[in-house]
């Protein structure tokens, strides 16, 4: 009994949230892709950053190292916040298979205005975004540093079961297995 009090006791086995990144594909440059960026900004108070294709697909007219996209990665308290109001946005219902086996999920927002507090712009019209987030336990430092970078063990990775405990707790969601 001991033993399994410590070990939910231990502060290197808490998980907490290293970031959470929001895209929005376009597919196009120019103005949707302004009109894009500027919702990005809007929604979340940071600049995005322009991301590029990276194969050739001729038959939609897009080649390699062409801007079709805009994305923002937000960090800390920001990203605390926005997820709040993204899963809000979700009725704060996720589905099991939106989490990944290495504890990380992602979720699609149909239209930036279901956002609380999100007006309708006619000049940037309808839009939705994908929101992707990653967990992280202390030490998970190790397999990012420059030198000597190492794998995480086994029994310090974030499961998918992990992960939905994690949200269910601290977000007050609920995990459906199927819609």
């Amino acid at each position: 009994m001991s033993e399994k009090k410590n070990k939910l006791d231990n502060t290197m086995r808490a998980i907490r949230l290293e970031k959470v990144t929001v895209n929005m594909g376009v597919g196009a440059t120019g103005e949707p892709l302004q009109k894009a960026g500027d919702i990005l900004k809007k929604i979340t108070g940071v600049k995005p950053v322009q991301t590029k294709c990276k194969v050739k697909i001729p038959t939609w007219g897009i080649r390699e190292g062409l801007p079709i996209g805009v994305k923002v990665t937000l960090r800390k308290k920001k990203a605390e916040e926005f997820l709040k109001l993204a899963l809000q946005a979700k009725e704060n219902k996720l589905l099991k298979r939106n989490f990944d086996k290495n504890g990380s999920f992602g979720f699609g927002v149909k239209e930036y205005i279901d956002l609380p507090g999100t007006k309708y712009d006619p000049k940037m019209g309808i839009r939705g975004f994908d929101v992707l987030v990653t967990l992280e336990r202390p030490g998970f430092r190790i397999k990012k540093r420059r030198i000597r970078p190492a794998k995480i063990g086994v029994s310090h990775t974030i499961s998918r079961d992990d992960a939905v405990a994690f949200m269910e707790k601290n977000y007050n969601i609920s995990v459906m297995e199927k819609n």
